[in-house]
């Protein structure tokens, strides 16, 4: 699924939360703490902030569910790799590029 696509989507479903709870854009907008403009911008998939999109949510109860379905042990991957302890950074190797100046043979004076 693109971004954009999921963006558009998620909007859409947020209309659809706000609409079920019989709320208007504003009714939302006040109890996030954001203005109209940034809840009908978001339900129309227009993007705005992650702490936006999380605010209207909880403004329309269903952060909880949002949060849930980005937990990563609810996947199959998550699930495998559950009893793994997890690096505390993940690195890629350096490629390899023409010697390091450790390896250079040190410079000798001048005449």
């Amino acid at each position: 699924m693109a971004v954009q696509h999921a963006t558009r989507t998620l909007g859409e479903h947020l209309q659809v939360w706000r609409k079920l709870r019989q709320l208007t854009a504003l009714e939302v907008a006040d109890r996030a703490g954001v203005s109209r403009s940034t809840v009908v911008k978001l339900e129309n998939g227009g993007g705005g902030s992650l702490e936006n999109l999380l605010r209207v949510a909880r403004a329309l109860g269903v952060l909880d569910e949002l949060v849930t379905a980005a937990d990563p042990y609810r996947s199959d991957v998550g699930r495998l790799r559950a009893e793994q302890a997890l690096p505390e950074r993940v690195r890629r190797p350096r490629p390899a590029t023409g010697p390091r100046t450790a390896d250079l043979p040190a410079a000798t004076p001048g005449p």
